[in-house]
C-alpha cells in the first residue's frame, strides 16, 4: 500500500518537476546567449542605430 502512494505521488510531480527543470534550462541558455550576443556586438556602429 504504501508503495503505491509513493508511485502515484512520483508520478503526479513528474510532469511538474520535468517542466520547471526545462524552464530553468531555457532561462540559463536565454541568459547565457544574450550576454555573449552583447559581448561580441560592443563595438558595433549598428547599435547606434538600433531603437
Amino acid at each position: 500500500m504504501l508503495g503505491a502512494i509513493i508511485l502515484a505521488i512520483f508520478l503526479l510531480s513528474f510532469p511538474i518537476l520535468v517542466g520547471l527543470g526545462t524552464a530553468v534550462i531555457a532561462a540559463f541558455l536565454g541568459e547565457s546567449l544574450h550576454r555573449d550576443a552583447r559581448k561580441r556586438n560592443e563595438a558595433s556602429e549598428l547599435l547606434e542605430l538600433n531603437t
